[in-house]
């Protein structure tokens, strides 16, 4: 084996015997004492963390330093290497509003950026935010918002400086370069009122979830103006690009609500577009009083485009635009002025329609490569012809246009610069299709460099995720070269779960139909071994969050296939998290996996698969889990039990490893050359497993 650490002595927890019984079963849980009791106030302040739990993960802590003691070299090395794809100086290309110009950009080695303005027709900058300056005496610094106010006098900013992503905001006015005395705390989302001075935002309550709005007049005091009382629907904040109207959204995985308030008068009765339905999706944009509505009902399961007016505002008004199609996913859309602008997916693969709205005439924006990744953005400005969008592929860097809509030009305003120099022709982009359960192919994403011999002999990343009807796309970075140079194939897996092959490529994963995307993953990865890009035994696997999930389960089900599992944040205690409903994300999750303090029978089928519950006797590849104490989406003790569970369980344990970021949560480290610290600690570990280490 690859990865030997048998001369070291890892960890073992203490089993703490407890049960409780559901449904008339018992579940029994050695481990449940590394969740700590009072874990709302170790969100907010760590030190509150309680010594035996603190003591425990230290000490996996110590242990996974000594286990990585020897790549230490190699980690350097790739640290060096990946920061020398990053231009030191990198900026953004400025986005007009008005009379000015916005952008960001980084310092020569900073790890944050300065947000900035000039005039529109060239001027002299004004650094508006200094990151750097903001985040020098915090060891973990993530903005939630930066959003200036339509007369350009303000800017809203908010911060979260220990990883719970409790945001704090204040005000700074632009003029004085001066914030707010009041710092506004547990902030999620915001909106300027139409006067440039008064706002809205949303408050996280103690459990973390966001439910309140309230308003802020200028000259007063904060008025609530919604409080949404049901523990499964999360509230949100937007503005209209055109500036009238404010979206308060509420909803969970698969069921939406939208009320608009003017935003000259946001205290006045909000219109509710349509009342909330298990399964309806919808969002809306403005175009003066008229309404485009984005829903996937009436059956439209890759959802249609409906137009209302905002006198007859009810479903019952709305009216056909775009209809749905089962082969093409509508996967996101905005209006300006003269145009509407969508995002489509056919077969995996994106592109742009833009659509005239006095004309309806539609004209496409696509690409040839067999795999690229396509964004679209909707910049500040209403009144437009020109549509910002972004484009890679796997081995062409990102490239940002400018495209007139009325004229049909593209101008390619920023290109990726890689410092240390790039050449796309020495890799090879390919996409493949995988066989599966119930007769479905597979989309794989696959790089390697051009001279790999296709023999088998060569080591594989597999990514997967999987979940939430979130698509991966194959996309560019700068970091995946750094094992594909090392002789690597870097496989994503567009397994089900996702939407790359439509609304049903997700559907069929909820709730009993979750094992699929397990089996999807394993088929990637013998589909790969069969083509002879690798072979079985040589596959590292590597996912996070609900991927951290499909880590957990592949590993039960087909731990021989893998040489190595890296579970980032990973989501791995199904069950108990589904039955604790204090927890933030729990009650709005029960649409996905089920609800199993309820339903016996979605009791069973979480437990089935769940991989705390399913860790068995027998032979795991190599694991390695990361975490953060603070994480409020999955929280620490899923993975700490889970490996506890994997080292009483396994014929390996020195190889079953947990890295516990005591400062942060749910996206580790910040800073845009510190988190490199971390990726290549998890490239070390696939490296090493690989025997490249």
């Amino acid at each position: 084996m690859a990865f030997d650490l048998s001369a070291l002595t890892p960890p073992s927890a203490e089993k703490r015997a407890t049960t409780r019984t559901y449904h008339g079963q018992d579940l029994y849980d050695d481990y449940a004492w590394l969740r700590a009791d009072n874990w709302q106030e170790v969100m907010r302040d760590p030190a509150a963390l309680p010594q035996d739990i603190r003591d425990y993960l230290e000490a996996e802590n110590t242990y996974q330093e000594a286990a990585f003691e020897d790549t230490q070299q190699l980690r350097d090395e790739l640290f060096d290497e990946m920061k020398a794809r990053i231009k030191p100086d990198e900026s953004s290309v400025p986005s007009p509003h008005g009379k000015w110009s916005y952008a960001s950009r980084y310092e020569e080695g900073a790890e944050y950026p300065l947000f900035t303005r000039e005039p529109r027709d060239g001027g002299e900058e004004t650094v508006l935010f200094n990151g750097p300056k903001e985040a020098k005496d915090h060891e973990y610094f993530a903005l939630g918002m930066m959003s200036h106010s339509p007369d350009h006098e303000r800017l809203a900013w908010s911060v979260d400086t220990n990883g719970s992503e409790y945001h704090h905001m204040r005000i700074r006015d632009l003029a004085s370069g001066e914030d707010s005395a009041e710092l506004v705390r547990d902030v999620g989302s915001f909106a300027w009122c139409a006067d440039a001075r008064s706002y809205l935002y949303v408050k996280v309550d103690e459990n973390h979830r966001p439910n309140k709005v309230f308003y802020r007049p200028h000259d007063g005091e904060e008025q609530l103006i919604y409080n949404e009382e049901d523990a499964r629907f999360y509230v949100g904040l937007d503005r209209s690009l055109d500036g009238r109207w404010i979206a308060i959204g509420t909803g969970q995985n698969d069921e939406d609500e939208v009320r608009l308030l003017r935003a000259d008068d946001p205290t006045a009765e909000p219109i509710l577009l349509a009342p909330r339905r298990a399964g309806h999706e919808y969002s809306v944009d403005t175009h003066g009083d008229q309404l485009f509505i984005t829903t996937n009902s009436g059956g439209s399961e890759n959802f249609r485009i409906m137009t209302a007016s905002i006198d007859a505002p009810h479903e019952s008004d709305w009216k056909e635009l775009v209809p749905h199609r089962s082969d093409v996913l509508l996967d996101g859309s905005f209006v300006l002025k003269n145009w509407m602008v969508r995002q489509e997916r056919e077969n995996a693969l994106p592109r742009i329609v833009i659509r005239h709205l006095e004309s309806g005439e539609e004209h496409t924006v696509s690409f040839d490569e067999e795999a690229y990744s396509l964004g679209i953005r909707s910049g500040y400005e209403f009144e437009t012809d020109i549509l910002r969008f972004s484009y890679s592929s796997p081995s062409t860097p990102a490239q940002v246009w400018d495209y007139n809509m009325a004229t049909r030009e593209r101008v390619l305003r920023k290109e990726q610069e890689i410092p240390s120099g790039h050449n796309p022709s020495d890799y090879v982009v390919r996409r493949l299709h995988a066989p599966s359960s119930y007769g479905v192919m597979v989309p794989l994403t696959v790089l390697h460099r051009k001279d790999m011999s296709l023999d088998g002999s060569s080591p594989c990343l597999l990514y997967g995720y999987g979940s939430y009807g979130a698509g991966m796309p194959a996309s560019f970075s700068t970091n995946r070269l750094s094992l594909v140079d090392r002789g690597f194939v870097y496989c994503t897996a567009h397994i089900r779960g996702g939407d790359e092959l439509g609304r049903n490529w997700y559907e069929q994963t909820k709730k009993a139909g979750k094992p699929r995307t397990f089996q999807d993953f394993i088929a990637a990865g013998e589909h790969l071994a069969a083509e002879g890009f690798t072979s079985k035994g040589q596959v590292v696997a590597m996912g996070g969050s609900a991927g951290g999930l499909l880590m957990g389960a592949v590993t039960n089900m087909a731990p021989d296939l893998f040489s190595g599992i890296i579970a980032q944040v990973p989501f791995v205690d199904v069950l108990n998290t589904m039955l604790d409903d204090t927890l933030p994300l729990t009650p709005g999750e029960w649409s996905q996996w089920g609800n199993p303090i309820e339903s016996a029978e979605e009791f069973a089928i979480i437990q089935g698969y769940s991989p705390y519950d399913n860790v068995v006797e027998q032979a795991y590849p190599p694991i390695f889990a990361l975490s953060g104490l603070t994480d409020p989406r999955v929280q620490y003790w899923e993975p700490s039990k889970w490996i506890a569970k994997l080292r009483e369980k396994s014929g390996n344990a020195n190889t079953i490893l947990l890295k516990t970021n005591m400062g942060s949560g749910h996206f580790g480290k910040t800073g845009r050359f510190a988190y490199l610290e971390e990726v290549a600690l998890v490239y070390a570990f696939a490296l090493k497993c690989a025997g490249k280490a």
